[in-house]
């Protein structure tokens, strides 16, 4: 009944609007090689931050939540623990970037998702699934998101000003508040933010404490091309059957997340140069006993060291990327041990455009080099042909790989034991996509393949043994996704997305398997919203999601909007979970039921 309620509610109701003209001017600006987006031919979405303010999503995990093909398994309520998959896979086998930076950690990818950036504070989130992906390297085996921030915004006198940015409450003694401070004058931007968000948690021991401060300022009024980014996250929370088993009710997690960076752009002809540099940091405590440490307590500490310069150059032949990134990694913990490694890593990607610019081909390569492990070679292909104005035809293919955590390597507890030996995991994907384009309709659908070897997991014959990681047979992941958007005379549209995946599991051969797949086989989401006036609007967006061992939740979520004053200030109130669904995404962690957040925020 109210599956029946809840689509019934979909098709029968108008849905928001997005600015697909403005999106279409969009530079895929960190993708390698600076394509618009509506000359891009590889599985490219764009969440704008119209979009993001319309989603009702009150942090970038919820947000991520609502596009098909990404699989989010949040751990509890707030954003403070969550895994990122795409199209399947592992945890470790997607990468995110921030402002291009990459936010991969060495010692797990339960950390990828570590650097809360308030939602406030993203222009856009630039979502690459599949085999275009591979030009960054390692991790981005299924596929990459890049999180790019917003910059100080104008003054009209030029002068600094100081503001609550957004304050909220709610359900389970949610309380949240972000203050923003801002200057611009002549040829210098910048900004300073800090946020906090507190909770009591919704059952015993899920009670959260997030902080973040966030820097974003050009170098000079002489150098506004440079830019310094620093952030800091710190979170600490109750994390009742996170981890070990839903028995273990009283273990507790502290993160500590920092980035600082320099990033320029420069253009000399036909020539862009994008430099960068920055340190990323992390210290992880687990204790499994809250109320006594001494029982079991691991602390990590990694740290990563970046520096990398990108090129392109527009030629009578096309466009040309290539680069080089060199970084070095570290990990001290009194579990894992004391660990370094240097990587090297170069690509060059060229855009051939032919037939009247109707067929575009890319070709590309990527080489990394590891100080401890083996070295790797990642070569692809993008292709796409322009049928009509409206309808375009693409297809990618190529090699992506992962290397193994220092999780992976040298974890070890009274369950469990890391393997030395472990080879990295490679893949070779295809895919092929449709997309048409017109003032009324927009369809994009892919079909998608992955064949992966050496996929790492933590296996054992006996009931009784260890759990050690392992290098397995290979797995192969099929698959395919479609978004459409039905836009009306009124400038209201509706949006459905749909996302199937089917993975050859490889759990068959093993006898216990201790991250055997449970991957998002059918992923069904839409967006509806009403606009009652020019002040008053209502957004609802509903998930449906079935995982492989089928396992299913009906999850609908409304935001309502009230602008009083201007286009920038206004009142929201979240109703998230409103059917009161029972359900979990991961290690049987019950998530909240119904709950609301009640606030106010600025739109700048």
């Amino acid at each position: 009944m109210k599956y029946i309620l809840t689509l019934s509610l979909f098709f029968s109701l108008t849905i928001f609007s997005q600015n697909n003209q403005q999106l279409d001017e969009v530079i895929v600006s960190d993708s390698k090689i600076n394509v618009p987006f509506s000359k891009n031919f590889r599985s490219i979405e764009i969440i704008s931050s119209s979009d993001i303010i319309k989603s009702g999503a009150s942090n970038i995990i919820d947000l991520l939540q609502q596009s098909v093909g990404l699989d989010i398994r949040r751990r509890g309520a707030g954003g403070v623990q969550a895994d990122l998959y795409i199209r399947g896979g592992g945890f470790d086998q997607t990468l995110l970037l921030l402002d291009g930076m990459k936010m991969d950690d060495s010692q797990t990818g339960h950390h990828t998702l570590n650097m809360l950036i308030p939602i406030e504070l993203i222009e856009r989130v630039e979502i690459i699934k599949g085999p275009a992906a591979r030009i960054f390297g390692q991790n981005a085996f299924n596929g990459a998101i890049n999180i790019v921030t917003k910059s100080a915004y104008k003054t009209r006198k030029g002068e600094f000003s100081a503001f609550l940015n957004n304050i909220s409450g709610g359900s389970f003694g949610n309380f949240k508040y972000s203050v923003r401070g801002n200057i611009s004058k002549d040829n210098y931007k910048g900004l300073i933010n800090y946020s906090r968000e507190k909770s009591n948690g919704y059952k015993y021991n899920t009670d959260y404490k997030t902080d973040n401060l966030f820097l974003k300022s050009s170098l000079s009024k002489n150098n506004p091309n440079t830019i310094v980014l620093a952030t800091l996250s710190n979170r600490k929370f109750g994390a009742n059957g996170f981890y070990a088993s839903p028995a273990a009710t009283d273990q507790y997690e502290e993160t500590q997340t920092s980035l600082i960076g320099i990033y320029s752009k420069y253009s000399s002809g036909n020539l862009i140069i994008k430099p960068k540099i920055y340190w990323r940091r992390n210290q992880d405590e687990y204790i499994y006993v809250r109320s006594n440490p001494s029982i079991y307590r691991n602390l990590h500490k990694t740290n990563k060291i970046s520096a990398e310069v990108n090129f392109n150059y527009i030629s009578s032949i096309g466009n040309t990327g290539f680069g080089i990134d060199f970084s070095n990694v570290s990990i001290s913990s009194n579990n894992l041990g004391n660990h370094k490694r240097s990587i090297t890593s170069l690509y060059v990607n060229h855009i051939f455009s032919l037939i009247n610019d109707k067929l575009t081909l890319s070709p590309g390569i990527s080489f990394s080099y590891f100080s401890d492990l083996s070295s790797n070679s990642f070569p692809g292909i993008d292709l796409g042909y322009n049928v009509s104005e409206k309808i375009k035809l693409y297809g990618n293919f190529g090699k992506t790989f992962r290397i193994p955590t220092y999780t992976d390597l040298y974890y070890s507890d009274r369950t469990t034991i890391g393997n030395s030996e472990l080879e990295p995991e490679s893949a070779v994907s295809t895919e092929f996509g449709f997309k048409y384009n017109s003032s009324k309709f927009i369809l994009t659908a892919a079909i998608f393949n992955r064949e992966s070897k050496n996929i790492i997991d933590y296996v054992k014959n006996n009931e009784n043994d260890l759990w050690q990681a392992t290098n397995i047979r290979s797995l192969k992941t099929n698959g395919f996704e479609t978004d459409l958007i039905f836009n009306f005379k009124n400038a209201t549209n509706l949006k459905l997305g749909y996302a199937f995946l089917e993975d050859d599991t490889y759990i068959n051969n093993i006898s216990f398997s201790k991250y055997s797949l449970n991957s998002l086989k059918h992923n069904f989401i839409s967006k509806i919203s009403f606009k009652y006036s020019k002040k008053l609007s209502q957004n609802f967006v509903f998930r449906y999601a079935e995982r492989s061992d089928k396992t299913n939740y009906r999850i609908l979520d409304s935001n309502i909007i009230y602008k009083p004053f201007n286009e920038k200030g206004e009142f929201f109130l979240n109703l998230n979970n409103i059917f009161d669904e029972y359900y979990w995404e991961t290690n049987l962690v019950q998530m909240p039921g119904q709950n609301l957040i009640l606030g106010y925020r600025l739109s700048i």
